[in-house]
């Protein structure tokens, strides 16, 4: 049998336990810069001139229900060298990645504070692709390849979240 203090004890040890479960950080903005003159590759660049502001909404789009006026800011520098050699190289999109910095910010709460480089490979990208897609079939130019490369990294900046 417990006593009022044993229980109020493992009740708070619960309640604390269970906190980080509910804990969600808000976003109130998100910012994606990218300097994209370093692709040479002009069938690429053609998709991948918007990067910017296309990855930045997929952020947003999947932040939903976790936006607000005061919250955490999420920066992107994507390393536009890093990007310009995945479409330089000869070896495919086995060996493509998308690698970018990110920051996250917090006006008033430092357990919301990070930053670390985000690695997206086209591995990881591929259940972002449309079923049935043959990904034998992807180049680093073709629009499938762009929209499931963004998709992924958005996807991984939402769930690094703290």
């Amino acid at each position: 049998m417990f006593t009022t203090t044993a229980r109020g004890l493992l009740a708070g040890i619960v309640i604390a336990t269970a906190a980080p479960a509910f804990a969600e950080t808000i976003v109130r903005e998100v910012e994606v810069t990218a300097d994209l003159e370093a692709i040479q590759n002009t069938k690429a660049a053609a998709h991948w001139t918007a990067l910017p502001d296309d990855l930045e909404n997929a952020i947003v789009g999947a932040l939903v229900g976790k936006t607000g006026e005061e919250g955490a800011k999420i920066l992107v520098d994507i390393d536009e060298v890093e990007l310009a050699n995945s479409f330089q190289s000869a070896v495919g999109t086995a060996e493509s990645r998308l690698v970018g910095d990110v920051a996250v910010t917090h006006d008033s709460d430092n357990t919301k504070f990070d930053a670390y480089e985000l690695t997206v490979t086209f591995e990881q990208a591929g259940p972002f692709f449309v079923p049935g897609t043959d990904l034998s079939a992807i180049s680093t130019d073709s629009q499938e390849y762009y929209d499931a490369m963004i998709a992924a990294f958005a996807d991984h900046v939402v769930k690094n979240l703290k």
